[in-house]
């Protein structure tokens, strides 16, 4: 009986040494916890990114003016009854012409 109890000690002993101090053991635990806290945080940050381009996504879909807001901001669109006006800076060096005149107006 004596024997058996020892044998059980030292396994005991041996499995302890194994996950205070191998690479396997806690360190990897810990390790783990802290990729999956960063994973989380990402996980939150796109997913408020993935509300805000849903409500982009609806916007566009449902009314004009988030498309009309789009067009004047990312292609230089101008609506049929505005006239646009440009002012040149004597100092600021002149804008690259575009390739072909883009217009609103109906021909």
């Amino acid at each position: 009986m004596r024997i058996l109890a020892a044998i059980l000690g030292v396994t005991l002993f041996l499995l302890q040494g194994r996950l205070w101090l191998s690479e396997r053991g806690l360190h990897e635990v810990s390790a783990l916890k802290a990729s999956l806290e960063a994973q989380k945080l990402r996980n939150h940050e796109q997913g408020e990114r993935n509300k805000q381009l849903g409500a982009e996504v609806a916007n566009l879909k449902s009314g004009l003016a988030a498309l009309e807001e789009r067009a004047r901001s990312e292609l230089g669109m101008v609506a049929a009854s505005e006239t646009f006006y440009q002012v040149v800076r004597a100092n600021t060096p002149a804008p690259a012409a575009p390739a072909a005149p883009v217009t609103a107006r109906a021909q």
